[in-house]
């Protein structure tokens, strides 16, 4: 909402807002747009983060309220504008145009996101406070203005928000809500939007302190052919944008997927070089154990040189003695 800063200082500048309700607070910066053009702001936020507190807290114009709208809207003083950017679906929005429109009819009501994406299909914040009938069926895929499905390229909330699977019809998106108020419970209420950032709409009844003015003054934009031209080459751009940010995320896992398996394939080449290498190690050395059972066994099988017979000495000594008995003669015998 900070973008409208412009629009605000034009709404201000033709009725005195003393008190602002702000639903959807985001960073606290659009709230002191508010407080500096003269306001008390209450800033409603069921989930703030140590930032916004912290910005709040530094700002004694801004007051942070902690709860959901539009419960919250009844605990509160009744405002002069109230700014209704939180969850952009059709029963919290339906909801809070009611309660406005019966509690503070002279109010200034701007709503953002009243075009594409959230102008005909639900968004739904996460965890939803929302009972099961208020729920269309969702889904984490988001919305593209290539065609009226759901892409994971498309405007999706990576956890925050789920949206309505099927844009359009009954009960369904921020735009729809403003309509189905204005017919049933807008009897001379007027209703125009500024084709920028989505869409800003603004409501205020016929009648009512500074209307006319506000209207007249805002109709430059309302009427805008060229912004309306702008917003939606705007989109366009920024639905490509999101797919290719989509595909160069395929693309980062399909890189990270890659370097695991060659990182992989490296490790299992290292561990089986390193098994190479032990196997090389110890065919070497069954290498020389075989050499050296090879030396063994030519040893052990070389022919040996055939050993002296043993009765040599006998048989010469009894050769000596046949030889002396015969030079004896017989009767020697």
């Amino acid at each position: 909402m900070a973008t409208f800063r412009e629009l605000f200082e034009t709404v201000f500048a033709h009725r005195d807002f003393a008190t602002v309700v702000e639903v959807g607070v985001e960073s606290g910066q659009v709230s002191s747009v508010y407080a500096d053009l003269g306001a008390t702001v209450y800033c409603v936020e069921p989930s703030p983060d140590d930032r916004l507190r912290a910005a709040i807290d530094g700002d004694p114009r801004l007051t942070l309220v902690e709860g959901l709208s539009p419960g919250v809207l009844a605990e509160l003083p009744a405002a002069d504008l109230y700014v209704l950017d939180g969850d952009h679906n059709y029963a919290v929005v339906r909801r809070e145009l009611a309660w406005i429109m019966a509690n503070a009819p002279d109010a200034v009501v701007a709503l953002h996101d009243v075009l594409w994406p959230c102008g005909r299909r639900d968004f739904y914040y996460q965890p939803s406070p929302l009972p099961p009938e208020d729920l269309r069926p969702a889904t984490e895929d988001g919305p593209s203005v290539w065609h009226d499905g759901v892409t994971p390229a498309g405007f999706v909330g990576d956890g925050a928000f789920t949206v309505a699977a099927e844009a359009g019809g009954e009960r369904n998106g921020v735009l729809t809500a403003v309509e189905d108020a204005l017919a049933e419970d807008g009897a001379g209420w007027r209703f125009e939007i500024v084709p920028a950032v989505f869409g800003f709409g603004l409501l205020a009844r016929e009648g009512a302190p500074g209307t006319d003015e506000i209207f007249a003054a805002l109709r430059p934009y309302t009427s805008s052919a060229l912004l309306g031209a702008m917003e939606n080459n705007r989109i366009a751009l920024y639905s490509r944008l999101l797919q290719l940010q989509y595909e160069a995320r395929a693309h980062a896992e399909d890189a990270d997927r890659l370097a695991a398996t060659i990182t992989g394939q490296q490790e299992e080449i290292g561990r089986l070089r390193a098994e190479l290498d032990r196997s090389r190690t110890e065919i070497a050395t069954r290498q020389r154990e075989l050499q050296g059972l090879r030396e063994e066994l030519a040893r052990l099988s070389a022919p040996r040189a055939p050993a002296a017979p043993e009765l040599g000495p006998a048989v010469s000594q009894l050769g000596r003695a046949i030889s002396a008995r015969v030079r004896r003669g017989p009767e020697a015998r």
